[in-house]
């Protein structure tokens, strides 16, 4: 399936938006047989299951728009079945999340898809899995404001599809709260999206063509929409919605910001999203940061479909349509909650 989408994405025949969502597809549905496979197993060898389990997809996998090189970031639930104790329904949870991601994590001929369990309650040092129960008690009273952020992109992938809605019943009341979030809430995911700025782009890496952390890459496009959602969602139905691309429409379209900024931000997500999967696609391994000009470049360049067999005029538009992104991040995030 990765080499028919690769195939058609390099062919020309399938737009961006196409490959993120063929991509998703496939790893929801590697997922799914995974987890279908660890449970049947446990069946046949210590009886029938006792609890029932959901995937919910979070970040890119959850918008439906991976790329290549992607983690599939993911959080686990449970529901004990009615005659099964609590205590074992989740002990058994938790092994069959831990099965699904070290088969998915093995090495074999196949890309790994590496099942990345960090935005999880608690972070690293929580459980992999809980009941939906938990989840309800801890996003309620715990969540902090980047958790709340990040559920704005959870979504059903796999698993026992009733639980996964409900789960996701649950948590609006979290991500599109009564009256929005606060002013300091607001403030607080300003500070850390400063920090990202100032601390996680890698050691050596070029501000100007990072496709994820750079100015006016991934990350700064799909902070300011997750700002927006966080502040106007709560009346505005439209912005409940995963996927960055239909979430700028729906700001589009209620006139939160001006078409022409909208169109800017659209453009640079497409523009970082192409160049990224023609990187993996290049090199044959994730990696988020465009090299200068030479051979890599210009095989980037015919990979991501530009029309000129000049790589410096392709390296020219990507910084010229970041730049403009840019610009619109600034003003919009920096300015979003002062009253406008």
């Amino acid at each position: 399936e990765l080499a028919r989408i690769a195939s058609a994405d390099v062919l020309g025949m399938l737009a961006v938006p196409e490959v993120c969502s063929a991509l998703s597809s496939v790893w929801s549905a590697v997922l799914e047989a995974a987890l279908t496979a660890v449970v049947r197993n446990s069946e046949r060898t210590r009886g029938p299951a006792p609890a029932r389990i959901a995937v919910i997809g979070m970040g890119r996998l959850g918008g439906g728009e991976l790329g290549y090189g992607s983690d599939a970031d993911v959080l686990f639930v449970c529901e004990p079945l009615p005659d099964a104790d609590e205590a074992d329904a989740v002990k058994w949870s938790n092994s069959v999340a831990e099965q699904v991601r070290k088969l998915l994590g093995a090495p074999s001929t196949d890309p790994p898809l590496e099942v990345d369990l960090n935005l999880r309650p608690e972070g690293r040092s929580g459980p992999l899995v809980r009941t939906l129960t938990s989840y309800e008690a801890y996003y309620t009273q715990w969540a902090e404001v980047w958790e709340v952020q990040a559920l704005l992109r959870a979504h059903t992938v796999a698993g026992d599809p009733d639980l996964g809605l409900r789960f996701l019943h649950v948590i609006d009341k979290v991500r599109y709260p009564e009256g929005g979030v606060s002013q300091d809430a607001v403030r607080e995911i300003r500070r850390i999206k400063a920090r990202v700025d100032s601390e996680r782009l890698p050691r050596g890496a070029d501000p100007a063509t990072h496709t994820k952390l750079g100015r006016g890459g991934l990350a700064d496009i799909e902070w300011t929409v997750q700002l927006l959602q966080l502040q106007y969602a709560h009346r505005i139905e439209s912005l409940h919605n995963t996927s960055t691309l239909k979430t700028l429409d729906a700001i589009g379209a209620a006139e939160l910001i001006s078409a022409a900024d909208v169109e800017l931000l659209r453009e640079s997500w497409l523009t970082a999203t192409r160049a990224r999967n023609a990187l993996v696609l290049v090199r044959g391994k994730p990696t988020d940061q465009l090299p200068g000009p030479g051979r890599l470049l210009s095989a980037v360049a015919r990979v991501a479909g530009w029309p000129d067999s000049d790589a410096s005029e392709f390296l020219d538009h990507y910084l010229r349509v970041t730049r403009r992104a840019r610009a619109v991040v600034e003003r919009v995030f920096g300015g979003v909650g002062n009253g406008h």
